[in-house]
């Protein structure tokens, strides 16, 4: 018999002890704990999509009190709400993305003002399109971090925190499996579980490795590991 399932809402959670920590962002995370003795007046993260590097911009806007904001929300027409405040400190996620112009003036406003940034983006900055030469020069000083994809042992224990979010039991074999061949970042972790969780209770069994088998390309992932077939990569 065919079981139900109910799609029921999971809210995003940015909290510190929702995050993992790895050698891939290690670096990162003890700078956010560094802060506010920063050299530098800004922070540039930069990393692959599902990377882990909005979970740390939310991280930072914890700590410092500062505002986040999306780099396409930050436009020139925003920037007298955004530098009202007295304290500056801003955090611009997929800053790579915003006008540089307003990235600009924000950044000058920070280093008038004695504040913080901590921006995101896909590269560094010399790689950001349209980049004035002035943002340019001044993004040299900044504190640039690259930030990797997920390790095995970062996957492995995002994959097992998703399922025992589920209430799901999954083998250590099951894991293996699946980090050997699924794409590398936190977002396709938590796309897999759902769908194996999802798969699981309408067929009435756990989450295996044949379940995993048929599951995987369904999702855009190989049905075969890179490498050989026992290796978990």
């Amino acid at each position: 018999m065919t079981q139900l399932i109910f799609d029921l809402a999971r809210r995003t959670t940015y909290q510190r002890p929702d995050f993992l920590v790895s050698d891939c962002n290690r670096k990162a995370v003890e700078w956010i704990d560094r802060w506010p003795l920063w050299p530098s007046a800004a922070i540039v993260l930069h990393g692959p999509p599902g990377c882990g590097k909005t979970h740390l911009a939310h991280l930072w806007r914890q700590r410092a009190f500062a505002t986040l904001l999306s780099g396409e929300a930050l436009t020139e027409a925003v920037l007298p709400a955004l530098l009202e405040h007295s304290l500056l400190r801003i955090a611009v996620d997929d800053a790579d993305r915003a006008s540089t112009r307003a990235l600009l003036h924000i950044y000058n406003s920070c280093v008038e003002r004695r504040g913080s940034l901590f921006f995101t983006a896909r590269s560094e900055p010399d790689r950001w399109p349209s980049m004035l030469a002035d943002l340019r020069s001044r993004l040299r000083a900044a504190i640039v971090i690259g930030v990797g994809v997920p390790d095995d042992a970062l996957l492995g224990a995002v994959l097992a925190k998703h399922f025992a979010e589920r209430q799901i039991r999954v083998s250590p074999g099951v894991i293996a499996y699946l980090i050997s061949r699924m794409e590398r970042s936190f977002a396709a972790a938590g796309l897999l579980a759902a769908r194996l969780d999802d798969a699981a209770l309408s067929a009435g069994t756990s989450v295996t490795v044949a379940l995993a088998r048929r599951i995987l390309p369904e999702l855009g992932h190989p049905s075969s590991p890179s490498g050989s077939e026992s290796a978990v990569t």
